[in-house]
């Protein structure tokens, strides 16, 4: 169904494994149980923004804050798309797809976490190769950029494995205490040597001029 008002709720990615789909508040609902259920140990924090770390029913009441506050503050200059990740209909994780004055520096940022139950099982890459499709195929991005944690072994064995450049580290507090973020990004032109000809895009048409108009520029794929 197209939505008259705002275009991301018809958002759709679908893989063999997954299907990515805008968070309305029926999802929102249900990746904050989801959430609540756990998604880390709690003695180890992957998150730059620790918000795992309160209690239910806060986590749950924040979760709801954020995806309602996404839809506020999309502006052409300043826009996050999130998306929760669905097997056979069972919300399993979340993504999210963002981007800063996207129609002149075509950069765009991916950010993922499964429920506990679901880790493990090789959907985080089906995770990023959907979000990299939507990204490049659909957004007509020319970069794209990752981090994680030094320590975060399964997000950094994604990016390497789809062949991301590292892009240097940047140290911040994580816990009170230093934490180093290895940064990455992949290129249009690196992207066309893994795409995957299986993946769907749905309700990108209409979303395009939402998001603002793309300045024309070289399309060499090089970050400045």
């Amino acid at each position: 169904m197209t939505h008259p008002y705002w275009p991301p709720f018809d958002l759709e990615v679908r893989t063999p494994r997954i299907t990515l789909r805008y968070v309305d508040d029926e999802l929102a609902v249900r990746l904050a149980e989801l959430a609540a259920h756990g998604i880390h140990d709690p003695s180890w924090m992957p998150f730059a923004l620790p918000w795992t770390d309160v209690a239910s029913p806060e986590l749950e009441q924040n979760t709801l804050r954020y995806y309602w506050r996404t839809r506020a503050e999309l502006t052409p200059d300043h826009w996050d798309l999130p998306l929760a990740v669905l097997v056979d209909g069972d919300v399993v994780g979340a993504c999210s797809v963002s981007g800063e004055h996207f129609a002149v520096v075509r950069t765009f940022e991916t950010g993922s976490w499964l429920g506990r139950a679901h880790q493990g099982q090789g959907l985080g890459k089906e995770v990023r190769a959907a979000s990299l499709h939507l990204g490049f195929e659909g957004l007509g991005a020319l970069v794209a950029t990752t981090g994680a944690y030094e320590d975060n072994a399964a997000s950094l064995g994604v990016t390497r494995s789809l062949g991301y450049s590292p892009n240097g580290a940047r140290r911040e507090v994580r816990r009170d205490q230093l934490g180093v973020t290895l940064l990455f990004h992949m290129i249009i032109d690196h992207w066309r040597t893994i795409r995957r000809d299986d993946i769907e895009l749905f309700g990108v048409e209409a979303l395009l001029p939402f998001l603002g108009p793309i300045t024309d520029m070289p399309a060499d794929g090089t970050p400045t």
